[in-house]
């Protein structure tokens, strides 16, 4: 668990949207970032295609990032590790082609302070699942498929897996309307005593930001594919 869990519920809100954050042609100047970055990872399996923000790829951006945010948020640290010459990586981008599973994006130094996440769309369609539930432990994926559960090694920057969050939460049903309408890619029980905040519908120039104590995943609704820049910041 984190050290300073008070500090960080003081911190704590509400999830914002905030709309006409970025005009079309500061989101085509991320997308145009997006395409010049080396490619982190491609995970065939999921389907997915991970690029890191890495530093001094386009230094106007990462300006107008920080203080449109900071206008938002006040001041605050970016926390999204580091690349391998040990500099801070500004964020994560990701190609989706398939909704990404129930977690946390609490970090992985429990000494930290913990303080806010941001999505950036940079494209039209996707939908993110916000839930009310919070977990002050490390960045976890929530599952319980017994061979997600057996990965124990794991690699820098990897989640956790986990089953915690049933024994936490009240074990009541999860809506199955909501779980129909939003969520079929989860089996229903791994919902267990989760209950949706807000339902963050993409739109191109703005911005979801939330608590990163909040347990969240991406909506079973994609067409095709979308592309998000993700962001983590402390205190």
């Amino acid at each position: 668990m984190h050290i300073n869990i008070d500090k960080i519920k003081k911190l704590e809100g509400s999830p914002q949207i905030i709309k006409n954050l970025f005009t079309k042609s500061e989101i085509e100047k991320f997308m145009g970032l997006y395409l010049n970055l080396p490619t982190t990872v491609h995970n065939k399996k999921q389907n997915v295609i991970k690029k890191r923000w890495l530093q001094n790829f386009n230094k106007d951006l990462e300006n107008l990032f920080y203080e449109r945010v900071k206008n938002i948020i006040g001041d605050f640290r970016m926390d999204n590790l580091k690349d391998e010459k040990n500099q801070d990586i500004l964020g994560l981008f990701q190609e989706s082609y398939n909704p990404i599973g129930l977690h946390v994006d609490a970090g992985f130094n429990l000494d930290e302070i913990i303080f806010k996440q941001t999505l950036i769309p940079l494209t039209s369609k996707g939908s993110t699942v916000i839930f009310k539930n919070k977990f002050y432990g490390n960045s976890t994926n929530f599952t319980i498929d017994e061979n997600e559960l057996m990965v124990k090694d794991l690699k820098y920057g990897q989640n956790l897996r986990s089953s915690e969050h049933l024994k936490i939460f009240e074990k009541k049903q999860f809506n199955r309307d909501d779980h129909k309408k939003y969520l079929l890619h989860e089996k229903i029980e791994n919902l267990s005593g989760l209950e949706i905040d807000m339902v963050y519908e993409w739109e191109i120039g703005s911005i979801l930001i939330f608590d990163r104590t909040r347990l969240h995943c991406s909506s079973s609704l994609i067409d095709g594919k979308k592309i998000g820049l993700t962001t983590f910041t402390k205190k």
